[in-house]
């Protein structure tokens, strides 16, 4: 592991895993946003045990821009879901006040995120903004057909588990505010290695409801945002078999966490 993070009052650290991404990371597009980021803002790069040389071009992003770029290395593969919650974890330990993910290939655009940023700054009473890929009129957002029709059909049974009225529980695009209920969702692996997003929701919502009844429904703590671009990347890792296992998963997910 290796990084520079610094004491600051506030400051954001946004965990983007990476598996075998040398030639499907962008890095020209890292390296211009790092160029005049959201001040406070920093990204950890996890390496999930890749193969490649991901590492190498990760090293690159940090000798370049050593104050905004942490790497952590993890010599052997764990899936997305570990990768993404070590790295949430090690965020909350260095003493970031918001942390997140997002997805190596930029499918959602590095100029989303400040904008994301910008409501968990604007809406203290928010603890997680959901980037959302909504076909809107105005809005880019470009996936194939088969995976927006299939997609309907995972948000919605996602949605019914969660009692939550999701539009898109799997957009790679998501920030969280460091709290005692964050803490406790990371604090043991997922169960699910596609759909942690919605078993990290389901963690969340259920304790949530249990520490914080001020806050009346936990959904009001949940604040979804339509992305203005989205785009599918060739070379997803994602496979049928995959997409298959993720709607068993929801089951397990609802016999696990809700099961009144």
């Amino acid at each position: 592991m290796t990084g520079t993070v610094q004491a600051e009052t506030n400051w954001y650290m946004v965990v983007i895993p990476c598996y075998n991404e040398e030639q499907r990371l962008p890095e020209a597009a890292f390296l211009s946003f790092l160029a005049a980021p959201p001040p406070g803002l920093r990204f950890l790069f996890v390496n999930d045990g890749s193969v490649d040389n991901t590492l190498a071009v990760l090293h690159r992003l940090q000798e370049d821009s050593p104050r905004l770029v942490d790497v952590l290395d993890q010599p052997r593969n764990m899936g997305k879901a570990e990768a993404v919650r070590c790295g949430m974890l090690y965020a909350i330990a260095t003493g970031a006040s918001i942390t997140g993910f997002w997805d190596a290939d930029l499918a959602t655009p590095l100029s989303e995120l400040p904008r994301l940023l910008d409501l968990m700054l604007t809406k203290p009473t928010v603890d997680i903004v959901l980037g959302s890929r909504v076909r809107l009129l105005g809005r880019s957002i470009l996936r194939k057909p088969i995976r927006h029709y299939s997609g309907r059909i995972f948000a919605t049974m996602a949605s019914l588990t969660l009692n939550l009225p999701i539009y898109d529980t799997q957009c790679g695009s998501k920030l969280f505010r460091v709290t005692q209920v964050l803490r406790e969702a990371l604090a043991t692996p997922f169960g699910s290695r596609w759909i942690f997003d919605v078993e990290l929701l389901a963690r969340f919502l259920v304790l949530a409801r249990n520490q914080r009844p001020e806050l009346g429904e936990p959904a009001l703590a949940v604040y979804e945002e339509p992305l203005r671009h989205w785009a599918d990347v060739d070379g997803s890792k994602l496979k049928v078999s995959d997409s298959i296992k993720a709607f068993g998963d929801i089951w397990k997910i609802r016999r696990t966490y809700f099961k009144s």
